[in-house]
């Protein structure tokens, strides 16, 4: 869809909303809105691995000065310009000292990797962010450290004040990680406990010291380094209890008194955690007050499922269970993340998959997350690196991501799919990502209202309402490979009000209308006409 049509179809809706259309509803403290909310409700993140983003000094890695350059891209601080994505929010991948490539096995905490550059680099990128109303979060290793750290070295004397820091024990105790890797490591003579591998030693949290370290580090860079939030890698793993080794009461009451300390002084920190795990465990701790918001790693398979299958059951299912689970405004919603094959791997390439994709994400409730590339359909499978290759931003040498050889071979599709090429492309995916982003941003019903879950009378059509208090909104896609030459759509019970006239505000489409039942719910049986494959629409209610 070209942003143009985009523009001039908000034009007719927030005219509508300036008029004084304000659409009835039923009373809405029913509704789980509430008035007070974090600015993570409104963001839209985008993740950047920094090695791979955009190398500024020549030497074949991306760095923060080159994040910096290219902020612009991302969202110049100027909502009426059509040359950025949009985005509002940044999550850094780890930027620590490490000797590995990806540095989830760190060395130093409160120092940045001689290849990104230095502390200074990384406060200039903060403030750049800031100022074009960005926030910036950073990846934030709890769980365990490098063994390469001086903490860890330490640690391998019995007589150290650090053995205490690290998990050690005399005798090799077994045991096992989910995927069946052993988790106890010999080191001079002794065990230690390693969740992922033996590169990685877990932290002891039942040391108060390493609590009150690990908090320390965290108020560096949020109040010393102006970060806004964290993401938390790997949370469900924290504090072993026996045989436990995920999501134990332990894990969930320090992650509690870890916020709380952390909102004490800074109360708009925002904290994600990886719980990769059922929607069910890694809502918990949004629930309890651990973290502020989990992802939900549930919605994301079964978003891609509904898409690769073409058809929406999945996806409305496991959407309309995860809603009520969360807190408002504490799920964080993604389609792939740097541990998974992209977006446009899964999809086969297909291009109108991907689009889909794309309306799901944004239109859906929660903060969605996108992977760096995914707004121009890169592709990558396992191994980890080429899930994290170059940024794509040109077709010429090494995709205008460096002057010289990057750190790892860039996608030979780069030619044609790249930045350059698709903001040039009114049909692009690239245009499709930032017309979206736009429209969230625009229409506050998306950014951070109500969801209700739409019955459709095709298994292809994926439907729901997203409700604030000035605005509804009706989404519909047809995920199938086939027109459709009609829709009928159901909600029995809603929070609407009388009469409305469907105005059409994203996709083509006629006006039509609807009126609500009494228990604020309606029925359509003819009024989404011509749907086509793969089509997304988006309607705003105006009252009549």
């Amino acid at each position: 869809m070209r942003r143009t049509a985009l523009i001039i179809n908000l034009i007719v809706a927030l005219s509508l909303l300036l008029a004084g259309c304000r659409p009835p509803t039923r009373d809405y403290n029913e509704l789980k809105h509430p008035a007070d909310t974090g600015w993570w409700n409104q963001a839209v993140f985008y993740e950047v691995f920094v090695r791979s983003f955009y190398d500024s000094d020549g030497d074949g890695n991306g760095d923060l000065a080159g994040i910096q350059e290219k902020l612009d891209y991302l969202n110049d601080g100027d909502p009426a310009t059509q040359t950025d994505l949009g985005v509002t929010a940044l999550w850094l991948m780890p930027v620590f000292v490490s000797p590995s490539y990806h540095g989830y096995d760190v060395i130093d905490y409160r120092n940045i990797d001689p290849d990104y550059g230095t502390l200074e680099d990384f406060k200039r990128l903060v403030e750049a962010a800031h100022d074009r109303g960005m926030r910036v979060i950073l990846d934030l290793v709890l769980n365990h450290s490098s063994s390469q750290h001086p903490w860890f070295l330490a640690s391998q004397d019995p007589n150290s004040p650090y053995r205490d820091w690290y998990r050690w024990s005399d005798e090799n105790p077994g045991g096992f990680s989910e995927d069946g890797r052993p988790v106890w490591h010999a080191a001079g003579g002794d065990y230690y406990y390693g969740y992922f591998w033996s590169g990685m030693p877990d932290l002891n949290y039942e040391n108060e010291e390493v609590t009150s370290e690990m908090l320390d580090i965290a108020r560096f860079w949020a109040i010393d380094m102006g970060v806004d939030g964290f993401r938390i890698d790997a949370a469900r793993y924290l504090i072993e209890n026996g045989k436990t080794i995920a999501n134990t009461p332990e894990t969930h009451a320090w992650f509690a008194d870890f916020y709380s300390e952390l909102r004490r002084i800074k109360p708009d920190i925002y904290l994600i955690g990886e719980v990769w795990s059922y929607s069910k465990e890694a809502a918990a701790y949004v629930t309890g007050h651990e973290l502020t918001q989990t992802f939900d790693f549930d919605l994301s398979m079964a978003l891609l499922n509904s898409i690769k299958g073409r058809n929406a059951t999945r996806f409305s299912t496991v959407l309309a269970r995860d809603y009520p689970r969360f807190d408002y405004g504490s799920m964080g919603v993604f389609m792939t993340n740097h541990d998974m094959p992209r977006v446009m791997s899964q999809l086969g390439g297909d291009g109108a998959k991907a689009r889909l994709g794309a309306f799901l994400l944004l239109t859906a409730p929660g903060t969605p997350y996108l992977y760096y590339g995914e707004e121009i359909g890169m592709l990558g499978q396992k191994p980890d690196e080429l899930i994290r290759t170059p940024m794509q931003w040109d077709g010429g040498a090494f995709c205008g991501f460096s002057a010289t050889q990057a750190w790892e071979a860039v996608n030979p599709d780069c030619p044609t799919v790249n930045v350059e090429v698709e903001q040039a492309d009114p049909q692009s995916l690239w245009n499709n990502y930032a017309a979206l982003i736009q429209l969230r941003q625009s229409m506050p019903a998306l950014s951070g209202g109500d969801y209700f879950p739409v019955e459709s009378d095709n298994p292809a059509v994926y439907s729901a309402l997203r409700v604030n208090q000035d605005q509804v909104l009706l989404l519909v896609a047809n995920l199938g490979f086939k027109d459709l030459p009609s829709v009928a759509l159901t909600l029995e019970e809603g929070p609407l009000m009388g009469r409305y006239g469907l105005i059409p505000v994203y996709g083509e489409a006629p006006e039509s209308q609807v009126i609500a039942n009494s228990q604020g719910g309606f029925t359509l049986y003819d009024s989404i006409r011509e749907i086509g494959a793969s089509e997304t629409l988006i309607f705003l209610l105006e009252p009549r």
